[in-house]
């Protein structure tokens, strides 16, 4: 046996954890050299925590989002006496995940969103915005007043007077557009039918540094051949970078009963692309935009 282990035992020698670790094991287990194996573990703990870290963060998002589900349940069974007596006993509940996701935002990515007056006028302002996704979480859909994307659906809240958010990119675009900020619409034109039926104008937006918040591997070839041949979105997420989010709301493109569903969506599809343009450095970079958190700007025009 050597000095270093008898040190271990008898408190001679100061010895680290690691040491003593390996003296214990080899007492057990009658293996030599474990000292080390786990010398070699370590360092490749050492190399791969990195790459660990960047794709276990987005996985904060969906905790949250699941956090907040819990909050609606909880909030459901305490309220589930005043519902009868209340016109939207909701209306605390989108007031709470609202304070949370806002607070998520402004924390982690220093969210911050560039509006026009027109969209800070009063009665802008108590119109309720719903934004079109597939299904979830029933529960934090349907509080959070989050359509399901039936055109119908989509015609008569904005006839109601409500705002409805659309990604004409969808989930192909989330995946596979990349630090070039690409769009990838292909010849989606649904939502400028739905605008043209509903007689409304369309308001383009754009979030500075969206793609450096979480990066995908969709570059990878047989990722985008699994999803355009079974529609499966398997492809791996990493990042959750704590990037500053800026997010710019353009000139409204307004109705005009002359237009094509796809010139008016040719239209929406450059005016974003004219918000690119202006508010975003291409190729993205994490770092800078880790940086841009720490830079002072004046407010733009």
């Amino acid at each position: 046996m050597t000095v270093r282990n008898e040190s271990c035992a008898t408190g001679g020698i100061p010895m680290t954890y690691l040491t003593c670790l390996a003296y214990i094991l080899e007492e057990w287990t009658g293996v030599e050299h474990i000292e080390d194996y786990l010398n070699f573990v370590a360092y490749l703990l050492w190399l791969f925590t990195p790459l660990l870290i960047v794709f276990i963060l987005p996985g904060l998002i969906l905790l949250l989002l699941y956090f907040s589900v819990l909050i609606l349940h909880i909030y459901k069974r305490k309220n589930e006496i005043k519902e009868a007596c209340s016109h939207d006993v909701w209306h605390g509940a989108r007031q709470l995940l609202a304070t949370i996701w806002d607070g998520h935002a402004r924390i982690w990515n220093g969210e911050s969103c560039n509006l026009p007056f027109e969209l800070l006028h009063p009665q802008h302002s108590v119109r309720t915005c719903h934004p079109i996704a597939s299904q979830f979480v029933r529960l934090l859909l349907d509080v959070a007043g989050v359509m399901h994307g039936s055109r119908d659906d989509c015609v008569k809240a904005l006839r109601n007077g409500s705002l409805v958010a659309v990604s004409p990119g969808g989930v192909r675009e989330a995946l596979f557009s990349d630090e070039t900020y690409v769009i990838i619409w292909g010849n989606r034109k649904g939502f400028a039918e739905v605008a043209i039926d509903a007689e409304v104008p369309i308001i383009p937006m754009f979030t500075q540094n969206v793609r450096e918040g979480i990066r995908t591997l969709g570059g990878i070839k047989v990722f985008r051949w699994i999803y355009e041949h079974l529609l499966l979105p398997v492809v791996p997420l990493y990042g959750n970078f704590p990037v500053k989010f800026r997010t710019y709301i353009g000139d409204p493109i307004p109705y005009d009963p002359n237009l094509t569903p796809a010139e008016l969506a040719d239209k929406a599809k450059a005016a974003v692309q004219y918000l690119i343009d202006r508010h975003q450095k291409i190729p993205g970079n994490v770092f800078r935009a880790l940086m841009e958190r720490f830079e002072t700007r004046q407010k733009e025009d």
